[in-house]
């Protein structure tokens, strides 16, 4: 279902644009990804709506049957892209799993702002982005994802959580949609 309405209290949330991230091979240019996920920032900003910058800095514990992409973290890996223009007022969330909620204040921060609309842009889309959007609806928040602001390093993945995992988890729409909907939400008022 494309995206039909901001709510008054929606925060952004940028997933894993950071400096160990941006090098890998993904499906999408990283350059779009980061340019439209920087759009929304500025309108967020803009409409005085919360900004979220999420980073991941290690994994959760346990064993898998695939190898881990890193035992030790290079030096500046978590290092948010100086694009985002990290600003004093936005929360900055720096996580150890691939979803923003889990063993983090996230919630607790959202909800103290009043916030009951999310939208996620970022990478990866059916692992940092999924997750999150995931964990966003589990705690009761509506869920927008940005589809043109995120990306993915496996094709299938980006597709397959487009298709059938994003659409049972809110609703989808471009960044211009998104942006276009928080300009009408203002003038409506």
């Amino acid at each position: 279902m494309p995206v039909t309405t901001i709510d008054d209290k929606t925060a952004l949330i940028v997933v894993d644009l950071q400096k160990g991230i941006i090098n890998s091979p993904t499906i999408h240019p990283i350059s779009g990804v980061i340019e439209r996920s920087c759009a929304l920032i500025v309108a967020f900003r803009q409409h005085g709506l919360p900004v979220v910058l999420v980073n991941v800095a290690g994994g959760a514990p346990g064993r898998t049957e695939q190898p881990r992409r890193h035992a030790a973290l290079p030096e500046g890996f978590s290092d948010l892209l100086p694009e985002l223009n990290k600003e004093p007022g936005d929360i900055v969330v720096t996580k150890q799993t691939w979803g923003a909620f889990s063993s983090t204040d996230l919630e607790s921060q959202l909800k103290a702002k009043g916030v009951t609309q999310v939208v996620l842009a970022g990478v990866a889309t059916g692992t940092g982005v999924e997750a999150t959007a995931r964990q966003a609806y589990e705690h009761g928040f509506n869920v927008t994802l940005a589809v043109d602001a995120m990306t993915d390093t496996r094709p299938e993945s980006h597709a397959y959580s487009l298709s059938h995992v994003f659409p049972r988890l809110g609703e989808t729409g471009t960044t211009q949609e998104i942006i276009d909907l928080l300009a009408k939400r203002i003038s409506n008022k």
